[in-house]
């Protein structure tokens, strides 16, 4: 978001925390949502054997979450506003900690906090991993968004369209062919990382991922919520140019 404001970057996968921060910020006058790229994916994990039985548990409980005010972070505390408690941005009845997604489950094995809530692939690690099981599953959340800049898709509409369509190609080809793209992914993901992916942990992940093109309104409509019961949001919270397809 910070590279599209200084424009440098065109158009981006973004999380919907993030570009919902910036349109907001910006009062509508930039990032365009063109299209949807996946939902869901999402969880809160405990360890298996743990006292976290029911949300009246986690009071006084540490929950890592990947980045201040990301999706999953404004969702964990949206959820826990939700259940009663008290949560500030240091502190509260629950303490939230943004922790780097791979600093999570070394943080979670050594006790240093008592439950995650992060999205995929780290779910499924922290469930294979570190025996964990899901407490709840985030599944009414957008978890990526192709996004825009306004200069961008005013001045190249027709290259935004192309770029729309190849998405919704791609989106179509995974949805048919999900084991060839897993496969696919696997190789990419050893390319950039040098590390081997078991196939099983890819599949048990891509069962709660819903890759889609659509850019739901009552998910949207959510989000903003959520981030209003975060405290991220103050202040205008219309969302009436955020979503522009070309």
């Amino acid at each position: 978001m910070k590279a599209i404001f200084a424009g440098s970057l065109d158009l981006t996968y973004v999380g919907q925390g993030p570009a919902l921060n910036a349109h907001l910020k910006s009062n509508g006058e930039e990032i365009r949502i063109l299209a949807g790229a996946a939902n869901g994916g999402a969880a809160l994990v405990v360890r298996s054997d743990g006292p976290l039985k029911k949300a009246a548990d986690f009071r006084g409980k540490k929950i890592a979450t990947p980045q201040l005010g990301n999706t999953q972070d404004i969702s964990c505390r949206a959820w826990l506003k939700a259940q009663g408690f008290k949560v500030t941005q240091t502190g509260g009845d629950v303490m939230v900690l943004p922790t780097a997604n791979p600093d999570q489950l070394a943080l979670f094995q050594s006790g240093g906090v008592d439950a995650v809530w992060t999205v995929e692939p780290w779910v499924t690690r922290l469930e294979r991993d570190t025996n964990a099981k899901v407490f709840l599953e985030d599944t009414d959340v957008i978890t990526t968004w192709l996004a825009s800049s306004v200069k961008f898709l005013n001045a190249h509409r027709d290259l935004a369209k192309k770029v729309v369509n190849a998405n919704k190609e791609l989106t179509d080809w995974i949805q048919a062919h999900p084991e060839d793209a897993q496969k696919i992914l696997i190789s990419e993901l050893k390319e950039e990382t040098k590390a081997d992916f078991a196939p099983e942990a890819v599949s048990q992940a891509w069962k709660r991922i819903q890759f889609t093109t659509e850019v739901s309104r009552d998910l949207l409509a959510k989000a903003v919520q959520d981030g209003k019961d975060a405290g991220f949001l103050k202040g205008s919270t219309d969302t009436s140019k955020l979503i522009e397809t070309p």
